[in-house]
């Protein structure tokens, strides 16, 4: 076991900031519940989460008071975790101690690690006796399950998208990014535009076109668009050395090496910088970031623009969010899926949706009356209803589909070769398909 902690420690450097949501009506403001819960027996639930947002972590504290009230026989005492490194490698710990709360936030793509070794709840029974599943996406459903069991629920959606500074755009002269999948920009006509946008004082690049396609979370929307994947399809084994990869990857290498039109990563530590404030400060011109990122963007004083990511073949983007999940050794099952249940309901997830934090994973709320209960003037900008198409269509995001971090650990540390170093790609794509292989025998 203890060997199993380290290596969690060590792939949590690669976690990504994956922020999550919740979703379903049938966990909604009323939950079942009745003024009779005061006749119950008492009960404290443990619930931890990490800090990463202040802004998520005062929604989920508003969150558990309101379940509180409509259940008032369950005290819940919220704990928070620095997000990144530190979370996985706690709760890891905790489990091992068996001292684990009763209820946790988990990433995606550590979820099907927890259940593989016994860690979480089986929650199947509870979930589909109450029907929490069926306003689902699909890929909510795709993500959520193992096996055909359920042993979290996906808290909402998160997805790659491009974001622009619209002034830019304007004192250009260039039309917007097309918000309407149908209409999405060529990787040609992407490249195009990030030149035009590329602005240089002699060998000083004072704006550069495009920044954040080089990290291999976006890189598989681009991967996927070209009919790629980085494992085949019953992910027994990888699909990384094939040519619809390789020409992604050497595609997004060119932005930066070849064509000019995209920094080093070093530009943002040595300007001390965000990613969003490069956006904002005009450094650069369009952005490749995660959905969440649409919170913190829409709250700064600048006019930005959200569109679809360019495409190979079509437009595509995947989707996952962090998992709401139980302990297997809480002595409080009923009451720790209660909980659940609410962080899956419509009521507590509209407030993170509303904020631009998530994107709803529930059917009814992609409806023409539901998109209204969550569409914000001032947060969502105009044309970000055109999008939802491409958000319910999501792909599943295929490292949550796997029990083995090293897998993605690997992969990154091959694509830093590739993409920072001098590794060839056919070297890169044979290393990951290699190691990938090794991985996924063992599971």
């Amino acid at each position: 076991m203890k060997k199993w902690l380290v290596t969690l420690v060590s792939l949590m450097m690669l976690a990504l900031p994956l922020m999550a949501c919740s979703g379903n009506n049938t966990g909604g403001t009323n939950n079942g519940n009745s003024g009779n819960d005061g006749n119950k027996e008492q009960v404290t639930l443990k619930f931890m989460g990490w800090e990463v947002s202040p802004l998520e972590t005062q929604s989920v504290k508003r969150g558990i008071e309101q379940f509180m009230k409509e259940n008032p026989n369950i005290k819940v005492e919220y704990t928070t975790i620095p997000g990144g490194t530190q979370y996985v490698a706690k709760m890891q710990a905790m489990v091992l101690g068996d001292e684990a709360p009763d209820v946790f936030f988990l990433q995606s793509d550590y979820y099907r690690d927890f259940v593989k070794r016994n860690s979480l709840l089986d929650l199947t029974d509870r979930v589909t006796t109450e029907g929490v599943s069926e306003d689902l996406i699909d890929s909510a459903v795709q993500l959520s399950m193992v096996d055909n069991k359920y042993y979290g629920i996906e808290s909402c959606i998160v997805a790659p998208v491009l974001y622009y500074n619209k002034d830019i755009f304007d004192k250009a002269g260039i039309a917007y990014p097309p918000s309407d999948p149908s209409k999405a920009w060529t990787w040609d006509e992407f490249v195009d535009t990030a030149k035009k946008l590329t602005i240089k004082n002699g060998n000083n690049v004072e704006q550069y076109g495009v920044y954040g396609m080089e990290t291999y979370y976006n890189l598989i929307a681009e991967i996927m668009s070209n009919g790629g994947n980085w494992f085949t399809s019953d992910l027994k084994a990888s699909a990384a050395n094939t040519q619809e990869v390789k020409e992604v990857l050497q595609a997004v290498s060119d932005l930066r090496k070849k064509e000019g039109v995209s920094p080093e990563g070093k530009l943002l530590t040595n300007s001390g910088m965000s990613a969003a404030q490069m956006l904002q400060t005009g450094k650069i011109a369009m952005l490749v970031d995660g959905s969440w990122a649409l919170q913190e963007l829409s709250q700064m004083n600048f006019k930005v623009g959200v569109g679809v990511l360019p495409k190979f073949d079509e437009a595509v983007t995947h989707g996952q969010a962090h998992m709401h999940v139980a302990s297997a050794n809480t002595e409080h099952p009923e009451e720790a899926w209660k909980l659940i249940k609410y962080l899956s309901s419509e009521d507590y997830q509209l407030q993170n949706v509303k904020a631009g934090l998530w994107l709803p994973n529930h059917k009814s709320l992609y409806t023409e009356e539901g998109i209204q209960k969550w569409l914000t003037e001032g947060v969502h900008p105009d044309g970000f209803k055109v999008m939802i198409p491409y958000f319910t269509s999501s792909k599943p995001y295929p490292y949550a589909l796997l029990s083995s971090q090293k897998i993605q650990e690997d992969t990154a540390a091959e694509l830093d070769k590739f993409f920072l170093s001098n590794q060839s790609i056919d070297q890169t794509v044979q290393n990951i398909e290699s190691v990938v292989n090794k991985s996924l025998a063992t599971q």
